[in-house]
């Protein structure tokens, strides 16, 4: 690391600590050449990850829109706040471990439709309403009937 004062390429690490809930390395260094102290901090490069949307537009994944859909799913229900961290965590982990570069949104919807069913069925009935576009009440019992089938 590079010393900010007089450039010279060498310094030792006096302290380091974790900062940010653990996503980064704060690293307390001072230069063998002049002796002052500066501050870096170490993170993970993240490469990110697009979503493809049904249109066919690409932007980068936000898992604050996956959250926001599973709140409004949730909305009124017994399902608290940490429930629902976990499953935006369990979903980004996937997408991240996937290694893939590009996500369509329906591969997206799967998988909170896959955590809501195990979460709050009515959840996910609400979710499943809007995702799956049902327009009429044919659609919507036929969900109904393989959610009540996969629960026997």
């Amino acid at each position: 690391m590079k010393c900010m004062f007089c450039g010279c390429e060498d310094s030792k690490v006096i302290d380091s600590r974790s900062a940010d809930e653990g996503k980064t390395i704060r690293r307390r260094r001072e230069c063998v050449s002049c002796g002052k102290r500066f501050t870096t901090y170490e993170t993970i490069e993240e490469t990110p990850v697009l979503v493809v949307k049904a249109s066919g537009n690409r932007q980068a994944y936000d898992a604050l829109k996956v959250k926001n859909g599973i709140i409004k799913a949730c909305e009124k229900r017994p399902v608290s706040m940490s429930k629902i961290d976990e499953l935006v965590d369990s979903i980004t982990k996937q997408i991240y471990n996937s290694m893939e570069q590009e996500v369509s949104t329906k591969v997206i919807g799967e998988m909170v439709m896959d955590g809501l069913k195990k979460l709050d069925e009515v959840a996910y009935v609400r979710y499943a309403s809007v995702y799956r576009s049902f327009t009429d009440i044919q659609t919507f019992m036929k969900e109904l009937q393989t959610l009540m089938e996969t629960k026997k």
